[in-house]
């Protein structure tokens, strides 16, 4: 058995999430305090307490959804449960990077909650008399005929950002740009289209703003190599340095997650057990959607995570 965590990224979150964790782990009560220590925010409060639309605002989602990833790894680590190889959707990257050494615990909360801040103001300048730029998954679509619908619709204020299946991709863009492209993929006959639980254009080139800042604030921190393997959203590929994953980072925030391509290069690498260590199932969805027969199970609840490892 091959194993590899996935972390979830933002989307993934939902008010009280990882409470059962906090309750019976001393280590996750641990991560807790570093993460609000480390963060300035009163992160307890803010998950156990706080409203759908708190942990929706980008800055808040990063923090919070990159703590209980940590907690799930944390708890299947306890259980005698760790993985050879790991990678995150989107913000779950991060997760990965600190699972992976590349990102000392300490630094990954100040860094996630200064990445949710600066992709929050660039989205906020996006916003119009048509509502708020963010992000909508169409189902059904090959990504080659998504490219060809959007290269048709040729507009700067939509793009693709995440190719998340063999028959699925997201868009993001401003809310006109938006409903522009969804109209171009219902005429195209795909009509499932559904808009995502994010506040922003993640991963589109409107958000340059964003990776400037970024890349800025990162030049306080250190970048380890890799004691594990991970893959980047960016190319798909292993990441195979520090220095290699902090420009990765900052690449990642304006381009698009290649995560068929991450998918194929876990499983061209041997990986046969897949588990979603953190909050939701989409991630498990996704793997299913690129090949059913894959063993991919959730481990973002306590007792999912004991079924899985008492098994």
């Amino acid at each position: 058995m091959k194993v590899c965590f996935l972390f979830p990224g933002q989307g993934a979150q939902y008010p009280g999430m990882g409470q059962d964790l906090w309750e019976k782990s001393a280590r996750v009560k641990e991560l807790f305090k570093i993460a609000s220590e480390t963060s300035g925010v009163d992160l307890k409060k803010l998950i156990f307490e706080g409203t759908e639309e708190d942990l929706r605002q980008t800055d808040n989602t990063q923090l919070v959804v990159t703590l209980v990833n940590l907690s799930c790894s944390a708890v299947m680590a306890e259980k005698g449960l760790k993985a050879q190889g790991c990678a995150g959707f989107s913000l779950g990257e991060y997760a990965a990077l600190s699972e992976g050494g590349v990102i000392d615990l300490e630094d990954v909360f100040p860094i996630v909650k200064a990445r949710g801040t600066f992709m929050e103001k660039a989205s906020r300048k996006l916003d119009g008399p048509k509502g708020k730029a963010g992000m909508s998954a169409v189902i059904g679509v090959s990504r080659e005929r998504a490219e060809e619908i959007m290269q048709d619709l040729g507009r700067a204020d939509v793009f693709i950002s995440n190719y998340t299946s063999p028959v699925q991709i997201v868009l993001g863009g401003t809310a006109e740009g938006l409903a522009m492209a969804e109209d171009a993929f219902d005429q195209a006959g795909f009509k499932k289209i559904i808009p995502l639980k994010v506040s922003g254009p993640f991963h589109t080139p409107l958000l340059k703003e964003a990776q400037e800042e970024l890349a800025h604030f990162l030049k306080g921190y250190t970048f380890h190599d890799p004691i594990k393997p991970i893959y980047s959203n960016v190319t798909g590929e292993r990441i195979t340095s520090g220095t290699e994953a902090l420009r990765l980072c900052i690449e990642q925030v304006v381009s698009p997650v290649r995560w068929v391509k991450v998918e194929e290069n876990l499983i061209k690498d041997g990986y046969d057990t897949f588990f979603e260590t953190g909050p939701g199932s989409v991630l498990r969805g996704l793997m299913k959607a690129f090949n059913k027969e894959l063993n991919c199970q959730t481990a973002g609840k306590l007792e999912e995570i004991e079924k899985i490892t008492q098994a």
